[in-house]
């Protein structure tokens, strides 16, 4: 077995566990119109990335088996038992939430291959949803069983987490109107809007488990790491993935304005952003704007950058135990920058 069939596989069985977990957890029910919204991108798909890092974390940091044998039942190195899988749902949830109201936001007509939630439904009721899905996610770290000081650690993180990303997502905006945002402001927005999530996935399996502060500390900036280095290759992906794989237009971001780090680096070649692509381009035309940023090295520096942060996240596992989960958590580092979807 390959190392990406190795991790396919890995995040396959535990995106199984964590699928049949939502339908358990956040069931259909009245109003059936809000949680059949609530439901509906969460039963669309999606990698279950996130997750699959926070239950890799609990078993690592436990040395325990891999995959667990029961995520409802995770035994902790202090004879207690938690329901980490519960932690894993929240996190997805607090995913699909920030995609429902992205959708909002840039009036996207598509999410995952299928119509966004605003589109299918309605305006009102995706912003129902969307807050529906917040609101539950700090229902489900409740529902852990952790000890009261670990669970009110891991709420505030999971607060300070959704604070970061609507910062994030507020600055992502600001930056389509400026002309004189700088690489590093980038990184920063991304951090905030997509890195922080993946920083949660990480850490709070540890802080429910009991772990030191070094190891969760250390694991939250594995997640930031490697958070960063997965929207640098969604930016490139966009860009040079057909839009009936990316289950999304090609060229969004162009088209929309975005600033990412592939078109920054390309306006201080001296190339306009602003000029690739007109409003409603064609898929020549999207094409001519990637060749212009290949010939630029806008592309290649991108993707050279996601790879040195995904070395950085990779040395900061140290901190466990040398184990076949941590084993995973390194190859799924590699994964994030190598997948084509």
């Amino acid at each position: 077995m390959t190392t990406s069939e190795r991790v396919e596989s890995a995040i396959e069985a535990r995106r199984a566990i964590v699928n049949d977990a939502i339908v358990e957890q956040l069931p259909i029910r009245k109003p059936e119109r809000l949680y059949s919204a609530s439901r509906y991108l969460l039963d669309a798909g999606g990698k279950r990335l996130r997750p699959a890092v926070l239950l890799l974390v609990a078993e690592s940091v436990s040395d325990t088996k891999s995959p667990a044998d029961d995520y409802r039942a995770f035994p902790t190195p202090h004879s207690e038992s938690i329901d980490i899988l519960s932690a894993a749902v929240a996190i997805e949830v607090i995913q699909s939430f920030t995609l429902i109201h992205d959708d909002i936001m840039d009036d996207d007509d598509l999410r995952r291959g299928v119509p966004a939630v605003h589109r299918e439904y309605d305006l009102e009721t995706a912003i129902l949803a969307g807050d529906t899905l917040y609101s539950k996610a700090f229902e489900y770290i409740l529902e852990t069983g952790a000890p009261s000081d670990r669970s009110v650690t891991a709420l505030g993180e999971l607060a300070t987490t959704c604070t970061e990303i609507c910062e994030g997502q507020a600055l992502d905006v600001e930056f389509e109107t400026r002309t004189d945002v700088t690489t590093e402001e980038y990184l920063e927005m991304i951090e905030f809007k997509t890195a922080v999530l993946y920083a949660a996935a990480a850490a709070i399996p540890a802080i429910l488990l009991g772990c030191e502060q070094e190891t969760i500390d250390e694991l939250h900036g594995y997640g930031l790491d490697i958070g960063r280095a997965f929207q640098i290759q969604d930016d490139l992906l966009d860009l040079t993935v057909p839009s009936d794989k990316l289950g999304k237009q090609r060229g969004s971001d162009l088209i929309e304005g975005k600033r990412t780090v592939i078109t920054l680096h390309a306006r201080d070649r001296g190339i306009d952003p602003e000029s690739l692509v007109p409003d409603d381009p064609s898929e020549a035309e999207i094409e001519a704007a990637v060749e212009r940023l290949e010939a630029a090295g806008s592309i290649d520096f991108a993707r050279a950058l996601a790879m040195d942060l995904i070395k950085s996240g990779k040395e900061r596992l140290a901190v466990l135990p040398d184990n076949e989960s941590r084993d995973l958590l390194e190859e799924i580092a590699d994964f994030l920058v190598e997948r084509g979807y």
